[in-house]
């Protein structure tokens, strides 16, 4: 009989074991198909929700990235890459992806490191060559961008990433003052897409360093066809129609130009220039002054709150938080009466008395972590912010999931001027399902 029950035990934990094993993956498809779909913070959930059943894929953490990273939380996506990476060591799409963070981040070096690792691991990989040329012209090394650009398109990938290594490999060559070498792999990147009016441009722009002014003007009037509303578009072909002493095409151009862009100092120079040969000296100085014209410093004075949030934006963001009260049981030391007291208070802006509740709420209840954050929004609101940084920290300490105190004590960093402590607060609040979140990074995190 024993022996039955042990093997019976051993059939239902197998069973349990599979059923488990079967529902991570299950939430793994689910957020692969959302992310598919676009829905990337329905995604992210699913994705965590996969990791929290079963800890060792990194796959689920490759995924989670990807998701973060098309959310623009880069911080967020790196972590989960390098989870995937101690998981996983040999998996080049995390190297390749963990640098495409890195370089949206402005970490170019690190980003170089990755790309690297991913190349020695898939040398056959067009489009990690392609991230690691345009790191390298970033990071001027522009003779091996070009090296890259060119591997990719020996690689001979899809037709998107070898029009964008000729244009990518035009650049650099334009940079090295190979005007001729660039035009013709601009020629090649045009070849493959007419549509993008920037390669246009350059192939213009390197037209007019060799002095083929009607060639470029050509390329302007291509690239204006795909996007009328380029200021630089005009400029320069008002630059090449003056060249060729069509003062009067110039001008318009160029007034053209001013329209879109009011403080473009190259064109009224230009235009100014224009004016004198066609004898109007009086509008030529006026424009010549303009492009002499020093802008002021618009920084303004200094203020307290020197992040990239300014002290209202933080304001409107923290309005906007719904702190979700649920009513619970009444008890004898009353500290969810002065919770809710408190919160009612804040609501009707009365401040101090809001401040006064709350600090009831804790004294009888040290632990009541909606109090903490509740105490936090006041203190913010009255301009504290280092008593409400200390005030959200608490709440998470409590409640290591609430993800509004992570999304509070974010923005308050980051309008403090901690823009990387603050984005990591405002990735962990997205990830634990906070999707306004999402909102602030896209804006202030990249």
């Amino acid at each position: 009989m024993r022996k039955h029950l042990l093997s019976f035990v051993f059939i239902l934990s197998f069973c349990i074991a599979s059923y488990a094993q079967q529902t991570a993956s299950e939430y793994f498809e689910a957020g692969v198909n959302k992310s598919k779909a676009g829905d990337y913070i329905g995604a992210l959930a699913s994705f965590s929700t996969a990791i929290a059943m079963n800890p060792d894929n990194h796959q689920s953490y490759f995924n989670r990235g990807l998701a973060k990273q098309a959310l623009k939380d880069n911080r967020g996506a790196i972590l989960d890459f390098d989870k995937a990476i101690d998981l996983s060591p040999r998996d080049a799409m995390s190297y390749l992806y963990r640098g495409l963070s890195k370089s949206y981040q402005d970490d170019n070096r690190a980003a170089l490191q990755d790309f690297n690792r991913a190349i020695e691991i898939a040398p056959d990989d067009a489009y990690s060559y392609l991230q690691r040329g345009t790191i390298r012209a970033k990071l001027n090394e522009l003779t091996r961008a070009i090296q890259d650009f060119t591997k990719v398109i020996e690689l001979n990938p899809s037709d998107k990433e070898k029009y964008q290594a000729y244009y990518s490999r035009g650049l650099c060559k334009s940079k090295l003052d190979d005007f001729n070498g660039s035009i013709a792999d601009y020629t090649k990147s045009i070849d493959i897409n007419p549509k993008r009016a920037q390669t246009f441009v350059e192939r213009g722009k390197n037209r007019i360093k060799v002095n083929a002014f009607s060639d470029a003007i050509t390329d302007f009037d291509e690239a204006l066809k795909l996007d009328i509303q380029d200021a630089q578009s005009f400029f320069f072909r008002g630059f090449s129609k003056g060249k060729l002493e069509d003062y009067n095409g110039a001008k318009l151009d160029f007034d053209k130009c001013l329209q879109l862009d009011p403080n473009h100092q190259p064109a009224y120079y230009g235009r100014g220039f224009a004016y004198s040969k066609l004898n109007n000296q009086k509008a030529a100085l006026s424009d010549y002054n303009k492009a002499l014209f020093e802008k002021s410093d618009s920084k303004g004075s200094k203020d307290a709150y020197n992040g990239t949030l300014t002290k209202s934006t933080l304001d409107n963001l923290r309005g906007a938080v719904d702190e979700k009260i649920k009513i619970v049981d009444f008890t004898e030391e009353k500290s969810e009466v002065f919770y809710a007291k408190g919160l009612s208070n804040y609501k009707a802006s009365n401040l101090k008395d809001a401040l006064l509740d709350l600090n009831k709420s804790i004294e009888l209840n040290p632990t009541y972590a909606e109090a903490h954050f509740a105490r936090g929004l006041v203190r913010s609101t009255m301009g504290t912010q280092s008593e409400a940084m200390i005030d959200c920290g608490n709440a998470i300490k409590i409640n290591p999931k609430y993800a509004e105190a992570y999304y509070v004590r974010g923005l308050i960093k980051n309008a403090l001027g901690d823009n990387n402590g603050g984005c990591f607060d405002l990735s962990k609040s997205g990830e634990l399902g906070y999707a306004a979140a999402y909102n602030v990074i896209k804006d202030y995190c990249n």
